[in-house]
C-alpha cells in the first residue's frame, strides 16, 4: 500500500482521503485553512446526475457536450455522466441528506440542462451539506485509527502547499508552510492535488479568499502540463453587494427573470432559452447590459416565486439579501457577473494522472476535459466525486506510464499541435525571472488587471497590455514568503498563464470571448497545453484515455 499526500479539503480531497484510507493506503491530508473551509462549502446549485426514470446518461452527456462548446473530451464526459449516479449514492451513504418531497429526492432544473436532474441539500446549501458529511467521515476515520494506535490517516490543518518535490522526474512529496512558520517536507509515494480554483485572481468572485490556485501554480512550477487555463467561468448572478455572494442558477431555474435598470426583460431577445441560456451567454449579456446602462447592475426579479418558496428553497440567499438590507420577496435584487469556476488547470487523463509520475489532480484544480470551454451547471461537484474516486482506484493498480499531453493529444481524439506557442511559453518563463528587477506585485492591482483584461470581455490589445504589465511584476522570495505572499506569487504565475493562453486563442469559444475575434473557429476546437520551458523536457509516453487502455478495477461500494 502507498503513502499518499492529499492536498485540499473540499469534496475532491475529502473523498480521495476517505477512499484511500478505506483501501488501505496511509494518508496525510493537508489543508490551508480549517478542514471544513473550501469552495465546496459555498456551492449552492447542487449536484447533477442521471438518477431518475425520465432521464438518462446519454441525455446528460449531450447536455454536457453542448455546454462545453466543442472542447469537451468525449471520453471524460462519458466517465463523468456514467459514473456520476454511483458517486451520488456514495455521498448519500456517507451521510449527505439531499432534500426530499413526496416522490422521493427533490430535483431541480438549471441552465442548459434538458432534464430536471440537479439534487440539492438544505435548499441552497448543497455544498455545505456535502462538506459537513465528508468532514465528519474523515474525522471518524482518523479518530478510529488513532484509537487503535494506527496512523492510517493524519490531518494537518492550517498547512499550505509551498511547492512539489520532484526527484528524477517523479513527484516524491511536497514542502509545506505550517501556521507556526515551520516548512516541513513530506515524502510520499503519490500526491493528490485537490486544491480547488483561483477565484482570487479577480476583483469580483463568488469563491472564498482561500481560492488562490496553489495547486495549479505548484504543478506548473514543477513542470506538469496545464491546459485550457484561458477558460474561466463567470457566474452570471452574484449579488452586487460587498462580498459578492452567489445567487444560484436554480433561482432562474425556478422562474426568476433578469431586468434592465429600467425594468425591461432583455434575455428573451438574446437567446431562445432566455435566462436559462448557457452561463457564458448570460454572463456576457448581463455585462453588455451593464455597460449600456453606465455600469449599474441588472436586476433579478424573483418576486413572482413568493416568499414561502424563496425562504424555504433558498435560505442562504435569503439571508445574504437580508444582510444587505434587501427583501427579494418584494423587490428585485441587483446582480452582476463574478469569477466562479476554472475549467482549465492541471492536465489529467481519465484517472486523474498528470504528466508527472506520482502526481494526481482532482476537482477544480484539474483539467479533465469533462467541462470543455464552459462547464454545465452543477457538474463541478459531480466531477470532484467521480475523478477523486478514480484517482484512488488508479493508485491500487500497477503504475502505468504518465500520460502525454500537447502534441500527443491526438491519442485522446484531439488534433496534434495543441501546445501553446513556444514563444509564449518562453515569455512566461522569462517573466518569472524578473525577481531582481521587477516591481513587487500588489494583489489588488493584479486582481483589477485580470478583471479588466481577462474577465468576461477580452481583446487582443487589452491582453497584450496586461501581459506587459504582468511581466514587470515580481513576487516575494518563496523561501521566506508568508502565506499571503506565497498566495500572491501563485496568482501572479497564474495570471501570466491565463493572459498568455487568452492571447493564443484567437477566437471566441465558451467562457472565452474576444472582441477582436468574436466568432468560434472550427480549426481551433482543441485544447491549449503548456508546460515550463526552463525545465529539462521529460520523456513522456502517450497513454490513450480510450476504453481500450488498461483499466483500473471497479470501485468497491462504501
Amino acid at each position: 500500500m502507498a503513502r499518499v499526500l492529499v492536498v485540499g479539503s473540499g469534496l475532491a480531497g475529502l473523498l480521495a482521503a476517505v477512499r484511500a484510507t478505506d483501501t488501505g493506503h496511509r494518508v496525510t491530508l493537508v489543508t490551508k485553512a480549517a478542514l471544513p473551509e473550501s469552495n465546496t462549502r459555498y456551492a449552492q446549485g447542487g449536484i447533477a446526475a442521471a438518477l431518475f426514470p425520465d432521464d438518462s446518461v446519454d441525455a446528460h452527456i449531450l447536455d454536457t457536450l453542448r455546454a462545453g462548446a466543442g472542447l469537451c473530451d468525449p471520453a471524460a464526459v462519458q466517465v463523468l455522466c456514467s459514473e456520476g449516479p454511483a458517486r451520488v449514492r456514495d455521498l448519500i451513504r456517507f451521510g449527505v441528506d439531499f432534500d426530499r418531497d413526496e416522490s422521493g429526492i427533490t430535483r431541480g432544473l438549471e441552465a442548459a440542462h434538458s432534464r430536471s436532474r440537479v439534487l440539492h441539500a438544505g435548499g441552497d446549501a448543497t455544498g455545505a451539506a456535502i462538506e459537513a458529511a465528508l468532514v465528519a467521515t474523515v474525522r471518524e476515520r482518523a479518530n478510529r485509527a488513532h484509537a487503535l494506535g494506527g496512523d492510517q490517516i493524519t490531518i494537518h490543518e492550517h498547512s499550505m502547499l509551498v511547492d512539489l518535490v520532484v526527484h528524477d522526474g517523479r513527484v516524491t512529496g511536497a514542502t509545506l508552510l505550517e501556521s507556526g512558520g515551520a516548512r516541513p517536507t513530506v515524502t510520499v509515494d503519490a500526491v493528490i492535488l485537490a486544491t480547488g480554483g483561483a477565484g482570487a485572481l479577480y476583483t469580483h468572485t463568488t469563491n472564498p479568499a482561500i481560492a488562490t490556485g496553489d495547486g495549479v501554480a505548484a504543478a506548473w512550477r514543477a513542470g506538469a502540463a496545464v491546459a485550457d487555463v484561458e477558460f474561466y467561468q463567470f457566474h452570471p448572478t452574484a449579488l452586487a453587494v460587498p462580498g459578492t455572494p452567489l445567487v444560484s442558477e436554480a433561482v432562474r431555474g425556478e422562474g426568476a427573470v433578469l431586468l434592465s435598470s429600467t425594468g425591461e426583460r432583455f434575455m428573451t431577445a438574446i437567446h431562445p432559452d432566455a435566462e436559462l441560456a448557457p452561463r457564458d451567454i448570460v454572463a456576457r449579456s448581463i455585462a453588455a447590459q451593464m455597460k449600456a446602462q453606465g455600469g449599474a447592475p441588472v436586476m433579478l426579479d424573483a418576486t413572482g416565486l413568493g416568499r414561502e418558496l424563496l425562504e424555504g428553497r433558498f435560505p442562504t440567499i435569503t439571508a445574504a439579501c437580508r444582510d444587505a438590507g434587501l427583501d427579494w420577496a418584494v423587490e428585485a435584487i441587483p446582480v452582476a457577473p463574478a469569477a466562479h469556476y476554472w475549467m482549465g488547470g492541471v492536465a489529467t487523463d481519465a484517472w486523474g494522472r498528470t504528466s508527472l509520475p506520482g502526481l494526481y489532480a482532482v476537482g477544480e484544480v484539474a483539467r479533465t476535459g469533462a467541462h470543455g470551454a464552459n462547464r454545465l451547471a452543477s457538474n463541478s461537484l459531480l466531477e470532484a466525486a467521480v475523478f477523486a474516486d478514480r484517482a484512488v482506484r488508479a493508485l491500487g493498480e500497477p503504475e502505468q506510464q504518465a500520460p502525454r499531453f500537447g502534441d500527443e493529444a491526438a491519442t485522446a481524439g484531439y488534433p496534434s499541435g495543441t501546445d501553446l506557442d513556444d514563444e509564449l511559453a518562453y515569455e512566461l518563463d522569462s517573466a518569472r525571472k524578473t525577481i531582481a528587477t521587477g516591481v513587487s506585485v500588489d494583489r489588488g492591482a493584479l486582481q483589477q488587471l485580470l478583471w479588466e483584461a481577462a474577465g468576461v470581455h477580452r481583446s487582443g490589445a487589452g491582453l497584450t497590455r496586461a501581459a506587459v504589465t504582468l511581466a514587470g511584476w515580481r513576487a516575494a522570495d518563496r523561501d521566506t514568503a508568508s502565506v499571503a505572499e506565497l498566495e500572491t506569487g501563485n496568482l501572479l504565475d497564474l495570471g501570466r498563464l491565463i493572459v498568455a493562453a487568452a492571447l493564443a486563442r484567437e477566437e471566441s469559444r465558451g467562457a472565452h470571448h474576444r472582441a477582436d475575434f468574436p466568432d468560434s473557429r472550427p480549426e481551433l476546437a482543441r485544447p491549449h497545453v503548456t508546460r515550463r520551458r526552463d525545465l529539462k523536457s521529460r520523456n513522456l509516453i502517450s497513454v490513450s484515455s480510450q476504453p481500450s487502455s488498461p483499466q483500473p478495477s471497479e470501485a468497491i461500494a462504501c
